[in-house]
């Protein structure tokens, strides 16, 4: 498929894909075409079983996602917000969110707003030392609605979303890790290569076990501690009825490298 707004790409060597958002002149600002690209990416990803890991990005160095296009929205009707939701705005998020396999979060530059509500979608955000994140929808007139009022405060707990939200404040990388909104953060040329150091140590994991333990995380997010638990010691359990288990606890006796196949 080709794109305009956004790129695709597989890796060569190793079986990683990277979706990059494109618009550099308008620092990645979500436009709705941007969103329908970015989405039917995603549905790439998900229809394609050799793909491991996906990378999310934005082009240059000025920004990850600067926001929602803004311009495009000033007009809309409720109605007209109600469907962007349900397709792709919430529902977008929801899809990468979803996705069986890890996706990363490669931040640099501003991730605001509609960018923070993707970065926070993925399983793990990377950002660099120029990173700004924030949910600065209030300074505008509305409140996040890509998820920013839900996976923000499961991120840095209640009052610091609140206190974000409400005041519309920017934060630094450094804050943003030391509250927990981003897991790592490097200077930005060694970017890249922390973002491939976490997936070589995803890779070198079985396929299989990967996918049952984001399926575990996703479960227990959005349920109470007891079925969170119940489903984490059913998939425990079930574990232990693949190959992947067997030969992961042979190689370790063995003192040897495991050779996961993925069943």
């Amino acid at each position: 498929m080709e794109f305009k707004y956004i790129t695709y790409t597989r890796d060569n060597e190793k079986p990683v894909a990277k979706i990059t958002v494109n618009r550099p002149e308008v620092r990645n600002a979500l436009n709705k075409a941007t969103r329908q690209e970015l989405k039917s990416a995603v549905a790439e990803v998900s229809k394609d079983s050799s793909i491991r890991v996906l990378v999310i990005t934005g082009a240059g160095d000025k920004a990850f996602i600067s926001g929602a296009d803004i311009t495009k929205l000033k007009d809309a009707t409720p109605a007209e917000i109600e469907i962007f939701a349900n397709t792709i705005g919430q529902q977008l998020y929801a899809e990468v969110e979803s996705l069986e396999i890890p996706v990363i979060a490669m931040i640099n530059g501003f991730c605001l707003g509609a960018g923070c509500e993707l970065a926070m979608a993925c399983d793990i955000r990377i950002a660099s030392e120029n990173a700004k994140l924030g949910q600065p929808e209030t300074s505008v007139g509305i409140i996040p609605g890509g998820g920013g009022t839900q996976r923000l405060p499961r991120l840095v707990g209640w009052g610091r979303a609140k206190e974000l939200v409400y005041t519309g404040r920017i934060i630094d990388a450094s804050e943003a890790f030391r509250i927990g909104l981003v897991d790592d953060v490097v200077p930005p040329e060694k970017l890249e290569e922390r973002v491939n150091q976490i997936v070589d140590a995803i890779l070198s994991k079985s396929p299989l076990i990967i996918k049952l333990a984001k399926k575990t995380f996703n479960r227990g997010m959005y349920t109470d501690l007891a079925t969170a638990l119940s489903f984490e010691k059913a998939t425990f359990a079930s574990c232990f009825a693949t190959e992947d288990q067997k030969e992961g606890m042979t190689a370790f006796i063995e003192k040897r490298k495991p050779q996961f196949r993925g069943r």
